[in-house]
């Protein structure tokens, strides 16, 4: 919204990603589909053997900190693909070296911080990008498709359920896991695309009120979770969310009932629509049974299609679709439902007038 830098109309875009964990790959795959229009210049982690990985997967040339990167390259975008609780420092420094910021999600752990990291790149004059690669789901893309034609008429209530499984091991793996400070729980870490929906397909939340509880895992952060949401339409809703699923990933799903239509869009990550069912028929109807697609990742397909938005945007072709500001939207649900379930209280937004 407020970049200052001139477009990239006559090279490719330079690419640097920081972070080189589970993630990482999901991003190399989407840069080496664009490779017409951007490229993969450096990479960087501070585990040795993670970023030796990352070399020999990519080509790129690697550096064991942020500032080395910075110092030895020139990228136009830095992907944050760090622990959660590092994106604000990393990227203030990235907007103080007049690069653009691409931050995987959450934006941040802390409302402060978010807050920051939108303030830093408007100062600097660059953009910045908060990866919410779900929303270009085929799936999702026809929900909003028919929220914005108004074909549920008005909406009663919203049931998100994220029912996944992370053993301990997967929170052994590495120690920010599972922290406040690094990572988050179950909602602000796992489930923080589903967070995303109930203010991109619903529209701004009113009020929350949230539980939630550590029950089998050794962290310190919630294994499992629910929330009450009161939207300013006056429609209701709830989340539901736990890591604890056994023996695996079992459903990640979102329903929603209004005047008008039914929906549900299920399986295991919001890919496979269940019901569709409206009181007017659209041209929408005929493509439901080819938007459902089948994954083993709860990471979706959407990389790819981001990925154009954001080179796209940077050649001057079209506006970010998931900017900083727009990235606020999820992370203010998120405290809410945390300093809710924390002091015991309904929790009305904005945090802040």
């Amino acid at each position: 919204m407020f970049m200052t830098k001139p477009f990239i109309k006559d090279r490719k875009i330079r690419f640097a990603l920081v972070g080189c964990g589970r993630i990482s790959a999901n991003h190399f795959d989407a840069l080496e589909k664009h490779a017409d229009r951007a490229e993969l210049i450096a990479v960087c982690d501070t585990n040795p053997t993670a970023l030796a990985a990352a070399e020999g997967r990519t080509g790129a040339p690697g550096f064991p900190s942020l500032h080395r990167l910075l110092a030895g390259t020139s990228p136009d975008v830095v992907i944050l693909a760090t622990p959660s609780g590092l994106h604000a420092e990393q990227a203030i420094r990235v907007a103080d070296a007049g690069c653009h910021v691409m931050t995987e999600k959450p934006m941040a752990t802390r409302w402060r911080d978010g807050k920051r990291m939108v303030q830093a790149c408007d100062q600097a004059g660059v953009h910045l990008f908060v990866v919410k690669q779900n929303r270009r789901n085929a799936t999702l893309q026809l929900l909003k498709r028919a929220m914005e034609k108004r074909r549920f008429g008005k909406i009663y209530l919203v049931t998100l359920n994220v029912f996944w499984s992370r053993p301990q091991e997967y929170y052994d793996s590495a120690s920010w896991r599972g922290t406040w400070e690094f990572d988050g729980g179950a909602f602000m870490n796992q489930a923080s695309h589903y967070v995303d929906l109930l203010d991109w397909l619903i529209g701004p939340v009113e009020s929350v009120q949230a539980y939630t509880s550590t029950l089998a895992r050794h962290i310190q952060v919630e294994d499992t979770g629910v929330a009450a949401i009161r939207w300013r339409t006056g429609a209701l809703g709830t989340m539901n969310v736990t890591m604890l699923t056994h023996p695996k990933n079992f459903e990640g799903s979102i329903t929603i009932i209004g005047e008008k239509g039914t929906v549900r869009v299920g399986g295991v990550a919001v890919n496979q629509i269940d019901h569709w069912e409206f009181a007017e028929p659209d041209e929408d109807d005929a493509r439901v049974k080819d938007a459902s697609y089948a994954t083993t990742s709860v990471y979706g397909h959407g990389h790819p299609s981001y990925y154009n938005n954001v080179i796209e945007s940077l050649r001057g072709e079209a506006l970010p679709d998931t900017d900083g500001r727009e990235g606020l939207h999820s992370l203010e649900i998120l405290i809410a439902i945390y300093l809710s379930a924390r002091d015991g209280r309904r929790v009305a937004l904005p945090l802040e007038l």
